[in-house]
């Protein structure tokens, strides 16, 4: 057996974009803790506060609805997980690096240690900072790839990790496929078998939390493995959910949840019983859409660029700052995160860092009487684009087509309205230029992509060696699914 430890994911804010190097000067007031659980691959109709009838259990994250504001039109960067992760993080669009899919257990790191993320915001400010769970960013190990893709030997070392971007602590893993290997700041510490995992991350971030004084404020961001596969709760939640006939029909999904979700009420025990809740600004959310089945009323699911990939559940309590039981219709972008911090605790966000991010304070505080985002771009796992303002989603598909929907008339997507829509057409496609030229989307300096971005037929980034074939015919929707099953299937992402 393994040693077990258990942690759950942080939840997240949004920012608001400030440009300048130096910090400010720290409010008279003790500054709010900020905690960002993220779940991984929980859908936007799963929690029953978003879909009443849903046969799944989430007690805790419903609870926290009441308590604070539940969000209905939030959104990931991307479909997957890496890439969304990258932009919570930094606040940049994961396009802007070319990064579409996930990466494995030795990958690169795809943050450079100089660029501002979260955790080096909020560090500079004085915050503690801590990162426990699923990292899935890419981490440089000392030694050319140790032991194998699942499990790498116990003393492995590494660099470039969460501690090279922001964070004091990590205690985690690399990505589900690598789930029992257990790694504490730069170095393989534990084997443990699966079902081990998020009770150890558990544990970890409670004993963290408990170690937390009122005055010395933190940033938590607990990135969880649930509800992602492998599907394997403890003994403490199999069969007590009782949902069945779930993802590829298996019994335990159910379970696996149940877990996921009592990690977030441990997490929320943890502030009470410390004194800390209402100091806290707590988020919870998801890195993508639910896998292998969406959930109505949205279309497609995780990987794609329809609303079921990319919208999710996001949940804001911060007492005394956002009202209890309300909900909020406005769109708003993981990627805030940053913007939101910054906001908080009154730093000025350097121009070459947050290009996408904007602040969730208005929102949050209800001051926000419309959507305080220009527009937001999505993009799908097999490289498709969108850009969505208003009602209107603009899809660029890798193969060159086209495709608007009106999300206010037709949330499920079913007919595109392109022919008739001309004006909507040209003003998103150049608003979509002016983003991928400007290097931000945001107001401030121009910046440089680390990409060859393109929306006239695919990103030029990934054609560099290809030839295009004129008139060669666009892939149907079920090819299209299918590609996307398939690459699911090869990278357990």
């Amino acid at each position: 057996m393994r040693n077990i430890f258990i942690l759950p994911a942080l939840l997240l804010v949004p920012l608001v974009q400030i440009h300048a190097a130096e910090p400010t000067k720290p409010a008279a007031q003790s500054k709010p803790n900020i905690i960002f659980v993220l779940f991984d691959d929980l859908g936007y109709g799963q929690p029953q506060s978003y879909r009443e009838k849903s046969a799944l259990r989430t007690p805790n994250l419903d609870k926290l609805a009441t308590q604070g504001m539940r969000f209905t039109d939030a959104h990931t960067a991307a479909a997957v997980c890496t890439p969304t992760r990258y932009g919570v993080l930094t606040g940049r669009y994961p396009s802007r690096i070319g990064q579409f899919g996930v990466l494995t257990t030795f990958s690169k790191p795809i943050i450079p240690p100089g660029r501002t993320t979260v955790a080096s915001l909020l560090k500079q400010q004085g915050y503690a900072t801590a990162c426990i769970g699923k990292w899935h960013l890419g981490m440089d190990w000392v030694e050319e790839k140790p032991g194998n893709e699942k499990e790498v030997p116990i003393g492995a070392k590494m660099t470039g990790g969460p501690n090279a971007l922001g964070f004091d602590l990590f205690y985690g893993f690399t990505h589900a496929r690598n789930i029992g290997t257990i790694i504490e700041q730069d170095r393989v510490v534990a084997h443990v078998e699966p079902e081990e995992n998020q009770p150890a991350m558990l544990k970890k971030a409670v004993e963290w939390l408990d170690q937390r004084k009122a005055g010395e404020p933190f940033f938590l961001y607990l990135p969880l493995g649930i509800p992602h596969e492998p599907i394997v709760p403890s003994a403490e939640f199999a069969g007590k959910s009782g949902a069945k006939d779930l993802v590829k029909n298996d019994p335990k999904y159910g379970d696996w949840l149940l877990q996921g979700d009592a990690m977030l009420g441990r997490i929320m025990d943890a502030l009470e019983r410390n004194k800390l809740a209402d100091n806290t600004l707590i988020i919870a959310t998801s890195d993508n859409g639910a896998e292998h089945r969406a959930y109505e009323p949205l279309r497609d699911s995780k990987r794609s660029i329809y609303e079921g990939g990319h919208r999710v559940p996001f949940i804001a309590r911060w007492p005394g700052k956002v009202k209890p039981g309300s909900v909020n219709d406005h769109t708003i972008c993981l990627n805030d995160l940053i913007a939101t911090a910054s906001e908080i605790v009154g730093a000025r966000i350097p121009d070459d860092a947050g290009e996408d991010s904007v602040s969730l304070i208005p929102e949050l505080s209800g001051a926000a009487t419309s959507g305080t985002r220009e527009a937001t771009v999505h993009q799908s796992a097999a490289g498709d684009l969108a850009i969505r303002q208003g009602p209107w989603k603009l899809i660029f598909q890798k193969n060159g087509s086209r495709q608007l929907y009106n999300l206010q008339t037709d949330l499920s997507e079913t007919k595109d309205v392109i022919a008739e829509n001309a004006e909507v057409v040209k003003k998103l496609t150049t608003l979509m230029q002016s983003y991928i030229a400007n290097g931000r989307s945001t107001s401030g300096a121009a910046q440089k992509n680390d990409f060859d971005l393109s929306i006239s037929g695919g990103n030029k980034g990934n054609q560099k060696k290809k030839e295009k074939k004129e008139g060669a015919s666009l892939k149907s929707e079920t090819e299209r699914a299918r590609e996307m099953a398939q690459a699911a299937d090869a990278s357990f992402d």
